[in-house]
């Protein structure tokens, strides 16, 4: 019962495989973007833009986004529990962790998929 309210009801293990996902997901994504600007050494706002045009890239970087605000959710939240004891306090530095995730992901949205 103690380990159920503690955590939310998710074992460690799916804390540990979202970490990973995420990090494989943000480091292949950080790889493409590397490469595509090693491969345009003149690379200009034109390219970028055809770039970030392209509806493959919106998702590669809506999923990239989504994966950048689980990785850091569920890295905060381990943290939270791990180091801050008081219940208040870590109950308060986890609210305002949730807001900056949450606009975080609205306003890359609204950055990919805005007008």
């Amino acid at each position: 019962m103690v380990a159920s309210i503690t955590n939310l009801g998710r074992s460690g293990l799916y804390d540990w495989v979202i970490q990973r996902l995420t990090a494989v997901i943000l480091a292949v994504y950080t790889l493409f973007l590397l490469g595509f600007v090693i491969a345009h050494p003149d690379l200009q706002y034109s390219d970028w833009q055809q770039l970030f045009a392209c509806t493959a890239m919106k998702v590669a970087s809506l999923l990239a986004i989504i994966s950048m605000c689980a990785h850091g959710w569920v890295g905060m939240w381990t943290i939270a529990t791990d180091y801050i004891k008081p219940t208040g306090i870590r109950f308060l530095f986890l609210l305002v962790t949730a807001a900056f995730v949450f606009v975080y992901l609205v306003w890359g949205i609204d950055i990919l998929w805005g007008a």
